[in-house]
């Protein structure tokens, strides 16, 4: 029986320690609970801004396909053009002058041609720029993402090493992922 009671002091003596260690433990609490906080906070902003660089990258290539498709339509127009040119100086040589009024017929047609391939070429200008915004937008909010992610990786290693420090990194790295995220918005 007294082996009994020599194990119940140890573990008496075990359960004081352990108690002692979580009042320590609870002294660390609260930057811990902020540290927890912080990270939710950068987790948050860093999930809204891969939505956003998701949509604004899709939002670049639908406008960079139209102006793709506007460039083909453009291209069409001028070919059409070139086409009536050549038909209206192939009129313009016949002895006949019957050919001479189709040849201006083809002169008239060929302006109007001209008038709207120039129109397409402004559209394709116009989606191209918008694709190319687009993407320095999506490229804002991805490198948020990435400096979020950082961010929590250190946050991470701080609650794991429970070194405050590392923390204060983690807050800096979140704070730059924070302003690229509304550089992102500034930027649209």
């Amino acid at each position: 029986m007294p082996e009994e009671g020599i194990e119940t002091q140890e573990l008496k003596e075990k359960l004081d320690e352990s108690e002692e260690h979580a009042h320590g433990e609870k002294a660390a609490a609260p930057w811990i609970l902020w540290l927890s906080m912080s990270t939710a906070i950068i987790a948050v902003l860093a999930a809204i801004a891969s939505l956003e660089s998701g949509a604004y990258a899709n939002d670049a290539i639908v406008q960079k396909n139209d102006a793709i498709l506007h460039q083909s339509k453009a291209d069409d127009a001028w070919s059409y053009y070139q086409a009536k040119g050549i038909k209206a100086v192939v009129y313009e040589t016949q002895p006949d002058s019957k050919w001479h009024d189709a040849a201006e017929k083809e002169k008239k047609a060929q302006e109007e041609l001209r008038t709207q391939a120039e129109k397409e070429q402004d559209v394709v200008k116009e989606m191209d720029e918008k694709s190319e915004q687009s993407l320095h937008v999506h490229h804002q909010f991805a490198k948020s993402v990435t400096i979020s992610q950082v961010a929590i990786a250190l946050a991470a290693i701080a609650a794991l090493t429970r070194r405050k420090a590392m923390w204060w990194v983690s807050l800096a790295a979140g704070a730059a992922g924070a302003w690229f995220f509304i550089l992102g918005f500034l930027a649209h």
